[in-house]
């Protein structure tokens, strides 16, 4: 436990023993407000506690196994280390005086998996490494005020758990889903509501400085650097923090009006028992989100339905509580593996083979207690199919797909019949002879991994 958390606890237990004159409602009262203040006092210097070599030496580590690319100023993180050990007194002194710059960050756009264009702000390595620092100071002041219904970026959190939950609430009988869609998230966030929040528990006016500099600093396109009025670009390690602390403010909101409901960073479902109610229940939060937090409810994207019909973290859920995989995730998946698998790439055999495993187990892994066996077999299948296409392409020639047939165990002439044949590579895949070549256990020789078999052992 960091010094920062051992304050605050302490304070907290000096506050709950009371001194045993009040009663015990008033006493709670009091004991909570003293609380708030003295735990705000400690936040009077945070910038200390940030600054300090067992924070700085754990951020360090942090940003180092998370890797990541060069920023505006492409310096990694190797070439980072030999310019901080020299300069880390100077850096230090900054930070504390209030005097350090951060660099603009790079903006990159990724596709998103539902179309369009997600940005991304990649912060230098210097600054990711002073977000990383603010972020384990600041993360035990907050996380222990965050609803339990929130799951994303949160430590001990994950999506699973958010996925089991979801699964009671429909067993429940809450089986109508208020699928509600914020627009462009971390790029809509208001920075003066933001920094009024963080005042509300930092006292430390250094580090609110900073924090609102990181939040103002420019982003760099295409050679320019525009300056940012709104929104927490991801791609920082403090990005995910400050939108918990946004979005904290919706739970808050759904929980005092007694709403059953998951939130994963900025994907928020909300279960309930009726389309009836769903529809008010859509209206209301809508309201609330746009008039309140100032930001933009997807109207278009946002939606009531039964629960099969809404995904929550690629999932869907089935009326007996049962995850599915949706369809969208299934078709993404399937891209992907064409992309590895066109025959124009030139690749050998044994790379696109290589590819397909540094993707496939992770897939399978987040989607393993999703009920989809049909599914993972006839991916396999499929799959196959693609690399026996792949692999016979390879071939060329007709002299050498007989060749190639005939050396795993395919009579002569049956091997002339496929290599003659003028079917196309697609079909020719699909004959006896090259799936008897090319069988499981030959697949199993050149290392495929096996959806079907994995998904098994998995679930067992």
């Amino acid at each position: 436990m960091d010094l920062f958390t051992e304050q605050i606890r302490g304070t907290i237990l000096h506050s709950e023993s009371g001194n045993g004159v009040k009663g015990a409602a008033e006493g709670k009262e009091h004991q909570v407000i003293r609380a708030g203040e003295q735990e705000r006092a400690l936040t009077e210097e945070l910038m200390s506690i940030i600054c300090s070599q067992s924070n700085l030496a754990r951020a360090y580590k942090r940003v180092k196994s998370n890797k990541g690319c060069a920023g505006i100023d492409q310096v990694g993180v190797d070439e980072f280390l030999e310019w901080y050990i020299p300069n880390e007194a100077e850096l230090i002194k900054s930070l504390i005086a209030g005097t350090y710059q951060p660099s603009a960050v790079k903006g990159v756009e990724i596709d998103k998996p539902d179309g369009g264009k997600r940005l991304l702000g990649i912060p230098t390595v210097k600054d990711r490494f002073i977000q990383q620092a603010i972020y384990q100071a600041l993360s035990p002041l907050y996380e222990r005020e965050f609803s339990e219904s929130s799951y994303g970026f949160r430590e001990k959190r994950n999506a699973h758990q958010a996925l089991a939950k979801s699964k009671e609430y429909v067993k429940e009988g809450r089986k109508i889903v208020v699928d509600i869609d914020l627009e462009k998230f971390f790029d809509r966030v208001n920075h003066d509501r933001l920094m009024y929040k963080l005042s509300l528990k930092i006292k430390d006016k250094v580090l609110l400085k900073l924090i609102r500099k990181y939040l103002q600093s420019g982003m760099m396109q295409g050679g320019l650097v525009s300056q940012r009025i709104e929104g927490t670009p991801q791609g920082s390690p403090l990005s995910p923090l400050l939108s918990n602390i946004v979005l904290d403010e919706l739970d808050k909101e759904l929980e005092k009006r007694g709403h059953k409901f998951c939130r994963y960073a900025d994907d928020c479902n909300i279960y309930v028992r009726s389309e009836k109610a769903g529809g008010r229940v859509m209206q209301s939060i809508s309201s609330f989100i746009e008039s309140v937090l100032k930001l933009k409810v997807n109207s278009q994207k946002s939606k009531v339905g039964n629960s099969y019909e809404c995904k929550f973290l690629g999932h869907i859920i089935f009326f007996d509580g049962e995850l599915g995989v949706s369809p969208q995730n299934l078709q993404r998946l399937k891209e992907k593996i064409r992309r590895i698998t066109k025959r124009n790439k030139g690749k050998s055999f044994e790379t696109i083979v290589k590819e397909l495993n540094s993707m496939l187990p992770g897939w399978l892994n987040y989607f393993r207690f999703a009920k989809m066996r049909k599914h993972v077999i006839r991916l396999d299948e499929w799959i196959r199919h693609k690399l026996r296409c792949y692999r016979l392409k390879q071939c060329k020639r007709t002299y050498a797909i007989k060749r190639f047939l005939s050396k795993l165990g395919i009579w002569d002439w049956h091997s002339w019949l496929v290599a003659l044949s003028g079917k196309g590579w697609w079909r020719l895949s699909a004959t006896p002879q090259a799936q008897q070549a090319m069988n499981l256990q030959w697949f199993e020789e050149q290392g495929l991994f096996n959806l079907t078999f994995n998904y098994t052992k998995l679930n067992h």
